[in-house]
């Protein structure tokens, strides 16, 4: 492994004044930290520096003064995507092609084959145990959804020095409890006290790992919050910030985000907007008691948003603070597009589980919100449309992003390519056999580190998805996206219209064959069609 980062990372000298100890740095180590921060449900445009109304200075400040991605993706749900961003690897190579086992059982074996497990399989290994076989502290805080009921299937069997979070996939904010509730390193705690809130209590443990490491070496942190993920729950303070901000409604909402991307480089202005979902009234069609309570259900949800930002705030001064935050890599992404599966499960009486401490289940803002939260996209969460699959991505480190410091590069990349990325700049060495000798599939992505330095980097000739029967392939300005067990793909020119809105299969047969051609050998290639589906 090209190990040159170690000469080209000087650590800092400077010692900044502040009122705990720094570490001392005489023997520092110069690799790189790495911090890696995902986000649950968060839509394209649901940071100020892809769209945003809401507030969001301290993600933003790592976007102006790193580099953010127009063309990045993830897998469309989150899940999978964890599996593949730890691992370097497709989904259903790590065994998490579809979703992970869950406090209700292991119903996803099912599928019938090894792409469909439910968690982590010991063919993959994590960057978490790459990177702590080469010296590197690993912490985690936060949802880890990556196989729940036995624990050897958790984050600290699986590389985790130290780990606070969440095992399962969703919990109420405010007191996670049960089947959803809390882990310290492998034990449960009971239920919180009043004055809990998930996302600060993340971000407060992985400053608390940062701040107890007493050697010189360099440490990985995957901060992995729960936010914006249903059930909405946000303190009142925050939401007060934003209560009667969306009675323009989501129309005119999704106008103002597009022009904003277009203003900053973004997005093409001539790709305009995607078509408001068919299941959306118009937002003048909306009586006014609907529209207040609309308006108070996306209030929750930038109130969520809002509080992991003031909270990444808070990691990024602990690292200042301790002369890290130079020699720090920090990537920022979301696990899949806006959510827009479930507006209340209990239908009857929805507000009343907004804000119910002791409700971990479905509520959430619905489609017409999760249309803006996706802007100008097509289609959402657990779809390979881009509304499903595109993410902000923002890599900030100052001591190598200089040159591309403050740009949006529209190179394509996805989530295979986080590991060579963090393989190449830590020095680290990807294994052929882990696990007691078993065999560890080889790595399938590029490393983006060429564009972190440049702006330049070699892209992948095609790009392959599949989640729940919804398949896609990109092949440099094409993309074809259908369900799986139809015959017809469609295909769109995502150089004209990223919005998916010009279906061109039946003008370029030739492409729409090669493409389908090449997404099955993939497919067959990579675990990917579940038995019931061969």
């Amino acid at each position: 492994m090209n190990k040159l980062i170690i000469f080209l990372v000087p650590v800092s000298a400077i010692i900044s004044s502040c009122s705990f100890a720094i570490k001392d740095k005489e023997q520092r180590d110069n690799r790189p930290n790495i911090v890696l921060i995902m986000v649950d449900d968060m839509g394209y445009a649901d940071i100020g520096s892809y769209g945003s109304e809401i507030p969001t200075p301290n993600i933003d400040k790592l976007a102006f003064n790193g580099l953010r991605f127009s063309q990045f993706y993830n897998t469309a749900r989150c899940c999978p995507t964890r599996a593949s961003l730890l691992t370097g690897l497709f989904p259903h190579q790590t065994g998490i092609g579809g979703m992970t086992n869950s406090p209700k059982g292991e119903h996803w074996a099912e599928w019938g084959t090894d792409g469909y497990i439910g968690y982590l399989n010991r063919n993959c290994v994590t960057l978490a145990e790459v990177l702590k076989d080469a010296g590197y502290h690993t912490y985690m805080t936060g949802k880890w959804h990556l196989g729940y009921h036995n624990k050897d299937r958790w984050p600290l069997q699986r590389g985790f020095e130290k780990y606070y979070g969440i095992i399962a996939g969703a919990s109420s904010y405010f007191k996670p409890q049960g089947k959803r509730g809390l882990t310290l390193m492998n034990k449960a705690l009971p239920p919180p006290e009043e004055g809990y809130y998930t996302t600060d209590a993340f971000t407060d443990h992985a400053i608390k790992f940062v701040k107890e490491q007493e050697d010189n070496n360099p440490f990985f942190l995957y901060l992995a919050y729960n936010a914006p993920h249903w059930p909405l729950h946000a303190k009142q303070q925050d939401i007060e910030k934003f209560v009667g901000k969306y009675s323009m409604g989501w129309d005119s909402l999704r106008v103002q985000r597009f022009r904003k991307q277009v203003k900053m480089g973004l997005l093409n202005a001539e790709w305009g907007i995607s078509k408001r979902d068919e299941r959306v009234r118009p937002w003048s069609e909306v009586i006014d008691t609907q529209k207040d309570s609309s308006d108070y259900r996306m209030a929750v949800y930038a109130a969520q948003i809002f509080a992991v930002d003031y909270n990444i705030g808070k990691l990024m001064k602990t690292l200042e603070d301790q002369g890290e935050l130079e020699n720090t890599l920090v990537l920022f992404l979301s696990d899949n597009g806006g959510c827009a599966e479930a507006y209340d499960e209990f239908g009857s009486k929805p507000f009343t589980r907004i804000n119910d401490p002791d409700f971990s289940g479905a509520v959430s803002y619905g489609i017409g919100w999760a249309n803006v939260s996706n802007t100008p996209f097509f289609e959402y969460k657990v779809k390979t449309y881009e509304g499903g699959i595109s993410t902000p991505l923002i890599a900030h480190w100052p001591k190598q992003i200089k040159s591309q410091a403050g740009k949006i590069t529209h190179n394509t990349g996805y989530l295979i390519d986080i590991m060579p990325t963090i393989l190449e700049v830590s020095g680290a060495t990807y294994p052929e056999k882990y696990h007691q000798g078993q065999s560890i599939h080889p790595l399938e992505g590029k490393s983006l580190f060429p564009i972190f330095k440049s702006g330049i980097g070699d892209e992948h000739e095609y790009m392959y998805w599949e989640h729940q029967y919804n398949c896609a392939i990109r092949n440099k300005k094409w993309k074809a996206v259908k369900k799986l067990n139809d015959v017809n793909w469609k295909l769109f020119n995502l150089e004209e219209d990223r919005i998916e809105s010009n279906d061109l299969a039946a003008k370029y047969p030739e492409i729409v064959t090669k493409l389908d051609e090449t997404w099955y050998e993939w497919a067959y290639s990579h675990q990917v069609l579940p038995k019931k589906a061969n």
